[in-house]
């Protein structure tokens, strides 16, 4: 990984593997990425171009994924995806976690193209599970025997590689939701799927569900009832968290003034754009770029 900073305020990780170089995946420890680390980029929120699947074998700590915590102990396995917001797991005195772990850091075209793996890759699942005892031991042979192939150097083992990590991936998409949400009919799903992606596209630039309801060919009602069949959450909603989601990034990562991040999401008004953030979260966006750094 390759650390680019401005002013210590962004904080963008780039894949990077020194050990294997050309090779789109890396296989390595919590403690060998702490140490690779400088204790300042270990502390503060950082923004990576690569996935990152960590397995907790042991250990207790704290992760931030986009402003959310998640609790790591043994079984826990965490999916980060490329432009999440993370802060490596810590511990209760604030500094990097004593973790166990293992971790798969990969590129986004390393794995095999899988259509079973496509809404795992894709941004929009959970980033975290907690995995039962049996679930735990199948994950962990998995990785342990990418570990192995990873470091054997054999002929042909990046070709074996993707093949066993797209194996790992499909077992993560086989993973029940964390929230317990039922799997939705494939009618919902498929149009909740291709909202989320016009949502990526166009967050920027609208919120309106009409708007998208009408690039999709359905109606307003049509859509919500989709989105809250896969999310429980309306369409409306889910546009408004996505537009909240990038403010929070840019507010931890940029130097950018309050109004120039509110102009960059649509609104024209930096009070409108201020009582919105508001709105969502609870905090200022003064009050919230405060708390982060």
């Amino acid at each position: 990984m390759v650390e680019n900073g401005q002013r210590d305020v962004v904080i963008d990780i780039a894949y990077d593997n020194p050990a294997r170089s050309g090779t789109g995946l890396e296989v390595l420890t919590f403690d060998a990425l702490r140490l690779r680390l400088r204790s300042s980029v270990a502390r503060r929120p950082s923004r990576l171009d690569f996935h990152q699947l960590m397995l907790v074998r042991g250990g207790e700590g704290t992760a931030m994924v986009d402003f959310v915590s998640y609790p790591c102990a043994r079984g826990t396995l965490l999916h980060l995806r490329p432009g999440q917001v993370q802060r490596l797991p810590s511990g209760a005195d604030g500094r990097p976690a004593d973790l166990d772990a293992v971790l798969l850091l990969f590129t986004a075209d390393f794995p095999p193209p899988l259509p079973a793996t496509r809404e795992v890759l894709d941004g929009f699942g959970p980033v975290a599970w907690r995995l039962p005892p049996d679930g735990f031991d199948a994950f962990d042979r998995a990785v342990a025997e990418l570990d192995a192939e990873y470091r054997s150097g054999a002929e042909l083992s990046e070709a074996l590689l993707r093949q066993l990590l797209g194996a790992l991936l499909i077992r993560t998409a086989r993973l029940p939701d964390p929230a317990g949400r039922p799997v939705p009919a494939a009618p919902g799903a498929e149009l909740h799927l291709a909202f989320r992606r016009e949502l990526e596209r166009s967050f920027a630039t609208t919120r309106s569900i009409e708007d998208y309801a009408a690039r999709l060919g359905y109606s307003p009602r049509t859509l919500t009832r989709a989105c809250r069949a896969a999310t429980g959450r309306s369409a409306k909603q889910l546009a408004d968290a996505r537009v909240t989601l990038q403010a929070q990034r840019l507010l931890a990562h940029t130097d950018l003034p309050v109004a120039a991040i509110g102009r960059a999401l649509g609104f024209t008004e930096a009070t409108n754009f201020g009582k919105f953030f508001t709105r969502e979260t609870g905090r200022t966006p003064g009050d919230f770029r405060r708390a982060q750094r």
